[in-house]
């Protein structure tokens, strides 16, 4: 069942030995592509979200943890963390950019700063086209901080479902991964599909 505000969510439990433990999100997506659904995660965006450290102990969080299923013009794929549509040449700094966050982090930056990994919705932070270079800039370097909303080439929505089309061919990458090109993308949710250990 998903989360509900103010409702607790997870809980301590030993660290399991009978879970495969995956190194960081492209890791784990590779797993639940294969068909695992329980998990432990050691590092990577999902694992910080959950809020596992660097520190190695005997102790785990165990949560419910929803799904991403991505299509992009007409191919599947999953995600664990978050999925991100850009031009490749022009990377950030430039054309649309579209951010599907199951997580609240992307590498460094706080994306998502009310994303949750277990709340059946899917945030999206869209960057407008016509976002100039300064202002992206400046977006990025307060995305650090999650100080980078409200702002008017900004756009932040959360759903169950988010499609996406684009007038040119964007790169999408699932996970940290370059996937593929499309002028089409959906990502869905699939509510409580895992079982994660951080």
């Amino acid at each position: 069942m998903t989360i509900r505000r103010g409702e607790p969510w997870g809980e301590a439990v030993d660290r399991p030995d009978d879970v495969p433990s995956l190194e960081d999100d492209a890791a784990a997506s590779d797993a639940v592509a294969r068909g695992a659904r329980s998990f432990a995660v050691r590092g990577g965006d999902l694992a910080r979200t959950m809020g596992r450290t660097a520190a190695v102990d005997d102790t785990a969080v165990r949560a419910p943890v929803d799904l991403l299923r991505v299509r992009a013009d007409g191919d599947a794929t999953v995600a664990v963390a978050h999925v991100v549509a850009r031009r490749r040449w022009v990377g950030w700094w430039r054309g649309p950019v579209v951010l599907a966050m199951n997580a609240q982090f992307l590498g460094d930056y706080d994306v998502a700063p009310r994303s949750h990994p277990n709340d059946g919705r899917v945030d999206v932070l869209t960057v407008a086209p016509s976002m100039s270079l300064r202002h992206r800039v400046h977006a990025r370097r307060r995305a650090r901080t999650g100080t980078h909303l409200p702002h008017p080439d900004l756009t932040m929505t959360q759903g169950p479902l988010h499609r996406a089309t684009f007038d040119r061919a964007v790169d999408v990458w699932v996970d940290g991964r370059r996937w593929r090109s499309c002028t089409e993308l959906v990502v869905e949710v699939e509510s409580d599909a895992l079982t994660v250990y951080a």
